[in-house]
């Protein structure tokens, strides 16, 4: 059995005219990478747009990868800066809201649905807390605690010294604790790494 293909291999393979090498770099990154837009914009369509965005601007930009850093860091970069757009973009749009005096009849709820309940009360309200954390702090805390990224590939990512990530990071656990209702002074509410206290 053959090792698979590395994504500088796929890149050089694509730039070189197969087209079919940029679906596999597609195919082995999308679900991370949906991921993180799921988790800094805590929307799955936004995310979906995010990832799509990304993949979209990393296929143009595809010809600019030097290989100074591995392409799941490129890529990863390119996928925040698409969350940042959307998230600029949700600022500058009013919100709609719906007034209370609405006329027509409101249907009313039916009981909660039985399946996977009790499984996805803590993975909504912890993506509730999560999109409460400030925008800067949630992307360090997603691509540190959600995607296991070493702080050094994070710096790159963010394009900022490790210390700022290792701070960013920090802060981002106290602010999660915070809107999760955990006092974060309690021993051992945030835990803190051996790296991030280095």
């Amino acid at each position: 059995m053959t090792d698979p293909e590395r994504d500088d291999q796929l890149v050089r393979r694509y730039l070189a005219g197969d087209s079919a090498a940029f679906t596999v770099l597609v195919q082995r990154h999308e679900v991370r990478i949906y991921g993180v837009c799921l988790r800094v914009l805590g929307d799955p369509d936004d995310a979906a747009d995010a990832a799509q965005e990304a993949f979209i601007s990393a296929l143009r930009k595809l010809a600019q990868f030097r290989g100074d850093a591995a392409f799941t860091t490129w890529l990863h970069r390119i996928a925040v800066n698409a969350c940042y757009d959307i998230l600029r973009k949700q600022r500058r749009q009013p919100m709609l809201r719906l007034s209370d005096d609405d006329e027509g009849p409101h249907p009313e709820p039916g009981p909660p649905s039985p399946d996977h309940a009790d499984e996805i009360v803590a993975t909504a309200d912890a993506a509730a807390a999560l999109a409460q954390v400030p925008e800067d702090f949630r992307v360090a805390l997603v691509l540190a605690d959600v995607q296991d990224l070493p702080y050094d590939q994070i710096a790159k990512v963010l394009d900022v010294p490790v210390g700022t990530v290792k701070s960013r990071v920090h802060r981002g656990r106290l602010a999660l604790a915070r809107a999760m209702g955990i006092d974060a002074r309690e021993p051992g509410a945030v835990s803190r790494t051996s790296e991030e206290e280095a």
